[in-house]
C-alpha cells in the first residue's frame, strides 16, 4: 500500500509499502542523520535510524551495528500522527525527504513545518 504525506502546503507522494526516508545534517556534530519511516494505519512508524558518526545528541542505539560508514539501528518507539520538523535556517541542511521522489523541506528558515499522513 502506497499513499502519500502532507508537508506544510505540499502533497508528498511515497514509495510502495508507504515508506519514506529523511536525511538531513546534524547541526551542532555536522554530521550525517537518516531515518526510514513507514505509514501504518493513519500513523508514522520509525523503523529504522542511522548516523554517520557520534557525539553530542546522536548516539547509536543501543543494538547499533556499523555498516558502511553508518551506525545502523532499530529504534523502539511508538508511532507518531506527525512530525515537526522545526526550520530555523541556522542548520547546514534542509530534510531531505525521499518517498516516490526526493525534496528538500525546512532549508530556509521559517516556520516549523508539521508532516503528517495524508487522510486515507
Amino acid at each position: 500500500m502506497s499513499g502519500c504525506l502532507i508537508a506544510g502546503a505540499m502533497t508528498i507522494a511515497l514509495a510502495a509499502g508507504g515508506e519514506f526516508s529523511l536525511e538531513w545534517t546534524h547541526s551542532v556534530e555536522k554530521e550525517s542523520w537518516r531515518e526510514r519511516w513507514r505509514v501504518e494505519d493513519g500513523r508514522m512508524r520509525l523503523i529504522e535510524a542511522a548516523v554517520k558518526g557520534s557525539g553530542a545528541g546522536m548516539e547509536p542505539g543501543p543494538d547499533g551495528v556499523f555498516e558502511d560508514g553508518w551506525w545502523v539501528w532499530q529504534p523502539s518507539v511508538q508511532p507518531v500522527r506527525e512530525l515537526v520538523l522545526a526550520a530555523s535556517g541556522k542548520t547546514p541542511s534542509g530534510w531531505q525527504l525521499c518517498g516516490a521522489d526526493c525534496v528538500t523541506l525546512g532549508a530556509t528558515e521559517a516556520e516549523p513545518l508539521v508532516l503528517r499522513p495524508c487522510a486515507p
